[in-house]
């Protein structure tokens, strides 16, 4: 069996549920939530490409692959070691994670490359995808938006009437790593252990609505993609949201804790409902 010890970095069509993922289907993934410094553009030729800047970022995901592997990706890139006129260049940058940074290979824009079409400000070639769509989306919520008392009250609950039930998101933690004047607000962080949420069909409008209500455009939360268990074992793939930048923990305000806690309380397993209250109040206490 080959060693598969080369760490690879995909943001396009090698990404998980993207059309050239199956290049990557005997490789480990190693992380979901990553990305490295530079510009995220469209080809218009079905797949994009990354342009060096240091004040941008690119969002994608980790594998470790074997050196097979990376020969049949670098012909999909039409990428030849010191040819002159490569589609992609083959280069290692550094890759920030939940978890720190490390060293990977990343295809980045070569001389023959289509000349870019559209910018991504996102950085997330997925997000790009989903909202140029209008296929009904499924959207994983893990803190105050499972409470439905508060769309109701914000007179919104007609966007949130498709309740596919709990989805268990497997190598994630939930953390209050948004500080406010209002306290800290729920966020994933991608370092082992599993969250629990509720799991809603949506569509496009109401994505819009989450855009504004989680502060996407104010680079607050981003949108991300996870791959959920839903009850009956099903596997989806779900948008979710997560702090761009994440610091030290802070105790939810009164309000932030009686919504997540009211809206979990129907649909999260009971031991994940008691790890919940247990880490709030482990936060409240200033123990944490």
């Amino acid at each position: 069996m080959s060693q598969k010890n080369i760490t690879l970095f995909v943001y396009g069509t090698l990404r998980r549920g993207e059309i050239n993922h199956s290049f990557l289907k005997q490789a480990n993934q190693k992380l979901q939530q990553c990305w490295v410094k530079g510009e995220l553009h469209d080809t218009g030729a079905g797949y994009p490409i990354i342009r060096k800047k240091e004040s941008s970022r690119v969002y994608g995901e980790i594998y470790q692959v074997s050196k097979e592997e990376l020969s049949q990706i670098d012909e999909l890139e039409d990428y030849h070691p010191n040819r002159p006129d490569n589609l992609y260049e083959r280069v290692e940058q550094t890759v920030y994670t939940n978890q720190g940074s490390l060293k990977a290979f990343v295809y980045i824009e070569g001389k023959q490359c289509i000349s870019p079409s559209n910018c991504i400000k996102s950085g997330d070639w997925k997000e790009y995808i989903l909202t140029n769509s209008e296929r009904p989306i499924y959207y994983f919520a893990y803190g105050s938006s499972m409470d439905h008392t508060r769309f109701k009250e914000a007179n919104v609950h007609p966007f949130f009437q498709f309740i596919m039930g709990r989805g268990t998101l497997q190598g994630y933690t939930l953390r209050f790593t948004l500080p406010t004047n209002e306290g800290g607000k729920a966020d994933i962080v991608e370092e082992g252990g599993n969250v629990e949420g509720k799991v809603y069909l949506i569509d496009r409008q109401t994505l819009m609505y989450l855009y504004e209500e989680e502060g996407v455009s104010r680079n607050v939360y981003r949108p991300t993609f996870v791959w959920l268990e839903l009850k009956s074992k099903q596997m989806i793939e779900a948008v979710t949201f997560v702090v761009v930048d994440k610091q030290k923990e802070t105790a939810p305000s009164e309000d932030f804790k009686k919504e997540i806690l009211r809206g979990g309380k129907e649909f999260l397993s009971d031991n994940y409902y008691d790890l919940l209250e247990r880490h709030i109040a482990i936060l409240e206490k200033g123990e944490y």
